[in-house]
């Protein structure tokens, strides 16, 4: 069996303190991070391989559209990447998902990242687009699903519930350290999720609690970082 830790985060287009989260994401020293609210315009590219090189990873999947990205640390090597614009919805933001397929000390699995919408009804269509994918990406590959993603709804609404249907609720089922991910200065709102194939063994996820970290939170986005522990099947 091999561990692997996944970190899940927004971090609000890089508009706020960006040593900050720097130091965050080297701190929470995840194997996989899974990014939503990527830079999306100027220097976009640039911005973001940037961020990963200082944090010492690298970009496993990623376009502009939708602003997500997986990247993926030293232990990882990508076998194979896709990105999917979700329907197109009037009126409110391209959603999309971003996914990466790795090989993580031997063990093959699918790191994933989105982020779903402000509005409930394009928010469960885009959840049931993005299980459909899954669920082809996990036969042809023959991996396990890690989803990590701003999913903008709380624990028992419609959208949340069809993920932990199909995946585990990583923090409902191993919770370690605070639970509230929203938002970083007056953390109050559980929409941040790391979701994991029933393969998968959750051994603790959470906010990471590190006093070190206390000051760079709530300077790094509005966000705060979901960490998960888990052990690969």
């Amino acid at each position: 069996m091999t561990g692997v830790r996944v970190l899940g985060y927004n971090i609000r287009s890089m508009r706020d303190d960006r040593a900050a989260l720097t130091r965050v994401i080297r701190a929470c020293a995840a194997d996989l991070v899974c990014l939503q609210e990527v830079p999306r315009f100027w220097r976009w590219r640039a911005r973001r391989d940037a961020l990963a090189a200082s944090c010492g990873l690298t970009v496993a999947a990623g376009r502009r559209p939708a602003g997500l990205a997986v990247l993926a640390g030293p232990r990882c090597r990508v076998l194979h990447a896709e990105y999917h614009l979700l329907s197109r919805v009037p009126g409110v933001h391209r959603r999309g998902l971003a996914l990466a397929v790795l090989d993580v000390d031997g063990a093959r699995v699918i790191a994933a990242s989105t982020h779903l919408d402000l509005h409930p009804g394009p928010r469960r269509a885009h959840t049931a687009e993005i299980l459909a994918v899954l669920d082809r990406v996990s036969r042809e590959h023959s991996a396990p699903v890690i989803l990590a993603g701003d999913i903008n709804e709380q624990p028992g609404g419609p959208s949340w519930s069809l993920l932990a249907d199909a995946f585990t609720d990583a923090y409902a089922a191993a919770p370690r350290g605070p639970e509230h991910t929203y938002s970083s200065r007056a953390p109050r709102l559980r929409i941040d999720g790391v979701f994991a194939d029933r393969r998968i063994t959750v051994l603790g996820c959470g906010v990471p609690g590190d006093p070190a970290l206390a000051a760079d939170l709530p300077l790094a986005t509005d966000h705060l970082p979901l960490v998960a522990d888990l052990r690969l099947p």
